[in-house]
């Protein structure tokens, strides 16, 4: 028997893993790079929600946490669906899990039987394949482009479905292209789904509260004949600059719920008590709160893609939401830059790092070889910086 087991061995994460390497080698040498591959921002938590930590440690919260969250957090929670997305959990519906990542782990462990089949619009979140192959599921990947706003059609969909088909997972708005499903475009969706009784979704909102659009947020479980069907994952990473505190949760059909709860409790158990109680203050408020965050990166976004429209062979659509643009930059395979012959995504990737001494993220992460992801989460000095070297590293 191997040590490490051949899904491990094989997951998909080598290309970012090796980029990440480099990036590490070059600081080590002195190396000046700027970082547009992470995907977190780069704003400090809110003094509210730090102030409500202090309080939880001055109030000696310190013991284990139930599994599945504090019931006022659970509580918070529940208000929170409600109020931005008008659905309706109760609290046997809600798990808090150590991250959202967690979160997708615990729903793909107590779901996914061997050779079941997990439909993932491309790009996706890198993790999502890998999960799923964690616990034998078979990734099957629905190709979407740039033209189409990197988001799956209702024939697409319709095309990818076989007697094999358990779920869907996406992410809206999407990590790594930024893009969004309107409520008119999730309920045609839907519409497919109808037909497939016993297919479940898996809706990652991790990052509702960053979109640019004036229609709002829209869930698929917001639909009357799909909320039973729907997992909706969720968190305080990205909206609420909450990366390190590590707060996912769900809200799903209570028998879905009560299995990851149960997974939960054999893993992890409860989430950091401190970060919890945080998170209740964090979710108590108004979006409002944390609505600069959003302008700003609706303004890098502008900058990036102002600064990107100057450059032969970057394709760029325009993306609504989350703090990433994803462009196509196909047009430079085959060529030689500056010695180096561009094969793919990674080596273009590969070539800004050594070159331009900018760190993006390969699209071949995510399950599309011809782009390359640039997270604004940096500030606009260093965005223009950035995107004047790789202007001049590929011209």
């Amino acid at each position: 028997m191997s040590l490490l087991s051949e899904r491990v061995l094989n997951m998909s994460t080598s290309a970012t893993l090796a980029m990440a390497a480099k990036t590490r080698e070059l600081k080590a040498q002195g190396k000046d790079i700027i970082g547009l591959s992470l995907g977190e921002p780069d704003f400090n938590t809110p003094d509210y929600i730090k102030e409500a930590a202090i309080q939880a440690i001055n109030e000696n919260y310190n013991s284990y946490s139930p599994v599945d969250g504090y019931v006022e957090l659970k509580e918070a929670i529940i208000t929170k669906f409600k109020r931005d997305n008008n659905l309706s959990y109760t609290l046997p519906q809600i798990v808090v899990s150590t991250g959202a990542k967690q979160a997708l782990a615990n729903v793909a462990s107590v779901m996914i039987n061997k050779g079941d089949e997990v439909i993932l619009p491309c790009p996706y979140w890198v993790s999502y394949a890998d999960i799923v192959e964690l616990f034998e599921g078979v990734p099957v990947e629905v190709k979407t482009t740039i033209d189409t706003d990197f988001k799956m059609t209702p024939e697409q969909l319709e095309a990818a479905i076989t007697p094999k088909t358990k779920m869907i997972w996406y992410s809206s708005p999407c990590n790594p292209s930024g893009s969004l499903y309107s409520t008119e475009e999730l309920r045609a969706l839907a519409d497919v789904l109808q037909k497939h009784p016993d297919i479940y979704v898996v809706s990652d909102e991790i990052y509702e509260h960053i979109n640019f659009t004036t229609d709002g947020h829209a869930s698929m479980a917001q639909f009357k004949d799909m909320f039973d069907r729907t997992i909706t994952v969720n968190g305080v990473s990205k909206a609420f600059a909450m990366t390190g505190w590590r707060i996912g949760y769900i809200g799903a059909p209570e028998v879905i719920a009560r299995a990851c709860n149960k997974m939960q409790g054999q893993i992890t158990s409860g989430a950091n008590c401190i970060a919890q109680r945080a998170t209740i203050t964090a979710l108590n408020q108004s979006p409002s709160k944390v609505k600069y965050m959003i302008d700003e990166f609706k303004i890098r976004r502008d900058l990036v893609l102002d600064l990107l429209s100057e450059i032969e062979g970057f394709k760029t659509n325009t993306p609504e939401g989350a703090f990433y643009v994803f462009p196509n930059i196909s047009y430079y395979f085959g060529k030689t830059l500056r010695g180096k012959t561009i094969h793919n995504a990674t080596d273009f990737s590969l070539y800004l790092l050594e070159e331009a001494l900018v760190a993006t993220v390969t699209g071949d992460a995510f399950g599309n070889p011809d782009c390359i992801r640039i997270s604004y989460a940096a500030s606009q000095a260093q965005i223009i910086e950035a995107i004047k070297r790789i202007k001049e590293a590929v011209s």
